[in-house]
């Protein structure tokens, strides 16, 4: 098929490099005609343009950057959509594609315009419920009469997506289950797929691990041979629940004296670092550090088991967080809480981790005595689950296979 690609983030933001080109990559690869609208940044544009552009060229896609507007929030996204309506039709007139693949609800809006106006299939690719994460992560506020208007018009829009879209990327079951429990819903089906953020497995198999830069890496971040490393992955704030993560941690040192903390994340380390001092915990525990995409493999592959903590809010229903695949394509156990998409079932079911179901010493403990048996669990199991759940492989095929129904 001819495809419009339409996404408000941008290909040189890590998560247009991590969860929008590998699929597009892979989809024109199987003979599909790939364009691409993306809202970019003026300083990573400047810094990346040359290199995505290179590579999208390497692979027969086209990419049309706008350029992103930092005017007052709201006054910008009407800027930027403006920009990227004109482009999408600019592009129509010239390719006459027959498809707009829409990456969230940003999109959907240029989107469904389009397939009003020229009648092409329209794929909502709704990444989650949006506009609840905005309430749910205290961006908007339904006492703000601004906000509760906002919020009002988007989650119209979001059963207007779901009604007209000739198809619905769903990242979990459990977000598909409530879409289908919705009153406009009950009596008639609408065509959903369910595909997770899935990831390079290739990357973050042990073939990618250097045993010398493994051992070098180790020396530069202090950590002894017979160290406990528990780690974390991504950034902290919003959804994630650094407070209680420390508070877990404080506990298994109380039964792992030789228990390390590594935080791979992109953040302030003051913040973590006056947050573990609160609580009494020594420096020295922890070890934090940044990591390009490409060198989180090696961090990760320096932990006996991997822990984070979600809010468990309405909006986390439709949430498939990146890190469990990558977590579990290095065979590394999950500590994790209930509440969050697909993960408690995903993650049982699999037998790669424990479960916590609720935030509390004595669940805290009760986890904390089964992690030696956890660590008895054959990393060729989890890596496997990895495979099952989250290949990229079989997310471009699950892709291509929508396509093909829309053809």
């Amino acid at each position: 098929m001819k495809v419009l690609y339409i996404s408000y983030d941008g290909m040189t933001d890590p998560l247009g490099q991590s969860q929008v080109m590998p699929y597009l990559i892979g989809l024109s690869e199987l003979g599909h005609q790939i364009s691409i609208i993306s809202c970019e940044k003026k300083d990573r544009f400047e810094k990346q343009s040359k290199f995505i552009n290179e590579l999208l060229q390497s692979n027969n896609i086209a990419w049309y950057p706008v350029s992103y507007s930092k005017l007052p929030s709201v006054f910008a996204k009407q800027f930027n959509l403006n920009r990227i309506n004109k482009k999408a039709i600019a592009i129509y007139k010239e390719k006459k594609f027959e498809l707009v693949h829409c990456r969230s609800y940003m999109a959907a809006l240029i989107g469904l315009k389009l397939k009003q106006k020229y009648g092409i299939k329209f794929l909502f690719d709704m990444r989650g419920f949006w506009a609840n994460e905005r309430i749910d992560g205290g961006i908007w506020n339904l006492n703000n009469i601004i906000h509760k208007r906002i919020y009002i018009f988007f989650k119209k829009k979001e059963l207007e997506f779901l009604c007209n879209a000739d198809y619905t990327i769903s990242l979990t079951q459990n977000a598909k289950k409530e879409i289908l429990s919705w009153p406009p819903f009950q009596k008639q089906e609408i065509p959903i797929e369910v595909i997770p953020c899935c990831v390079d497995l290739k990357l973050f198999s042990e073939k990618s691990i250097d045993p010398t830069k493994q051992n070098e890496l180790k020396k530069n971040l202090k950590i002894e041979q017979d160290d406990f490393i528990i780690s974390y992955l991504g950034s902290i704030g919003t959804w994630y629940m650094l407070d209680e993560m420390l508070d877990f941690f404080k506990l298994l040192l109380s039964k792992k004296s030789n228990a390390k903390f590594l935080f791979i994340t992109p953040d302030d380390k003051n913040l973590i670092l006056s947050e573990a001092e609160l609580k009494g915990i020594s420096k020295a525990k922890l070890i934090i550090h940044s990591a390009s995409r490409n060198e989180v493999p090696l961090y990760l592959s320096l932990s006996q088991i991997s822990i984070y903590f979600i809010k468990p809010l309405y909006s986390k229903k439709a949430s498939s967080p990146t890190k469990t695949g990558e977590i579990m394509g290095r065979g590394i156990p999950i500590i994790t809480n209930s509440g969050i998409g697909d993960s408690d079932q995903i993650i049982s079911d699999s037998k790669s981790g424990i479960i916590i179901n609720e935030f509390s010493t004595e669940e805290y403990l009760r986890i904390i005595n089964q992690i030696d048996l956890l660590l008895e669990t054959d990393k060729s199991t989890i890596k496997k689950a990895a495979e099952n759940y989250f290949s990229l492989e079989k997310g471009v095929q699950l892709y291509a296979d929508v396509y093909k129904k829309l053809t």
